[in-house]
């Protein structure tokens, strides 16, 4: 199966930033697990606001993307509102 590129999108709620303290660690270590196997190959959140973030995988298969969220402390304890997958078809740049 060939490699495909997704873009993960969170929404936050509000205040986020002082929210996910207690989150942030256990977030990290699984984003860095991604990363490590090659799935994700960058994230962040965004800035002025921070009401959101985006992650970039290259998988063969959605359903790793579903994992992370899964997985996600984030999501577990409610800092992540809704979520959604996108396939991407990278035109410009990339490999």
């Amino acid at each position: 199966m060939a490699t495909t590129r997704y873009v993960l999108l969170y929404d936050y709620v509000e205040n986020v930033v002082e929210k996910r303290a207690p989150f942030r660690a256990g977030h990290l270590a699984l984003a860095n697990e991604y990363v490590e196997r090659g799935d994700i190959e960058m994230a962040g959140a965004f800035a002025d606001p921070v009401d959101g973030a985006a992650f970039v995988f290259t998988v063969e298969d959605r359903a790793r993307v579903q994992a992370f969220v899964a997985a996600d402390p984030y999501v577990a304890n409610g800092l992540v509102t809704s979520w959604r997958i996108k396939q991407w078809t990278v035109v410009v740049g990339g490999d």
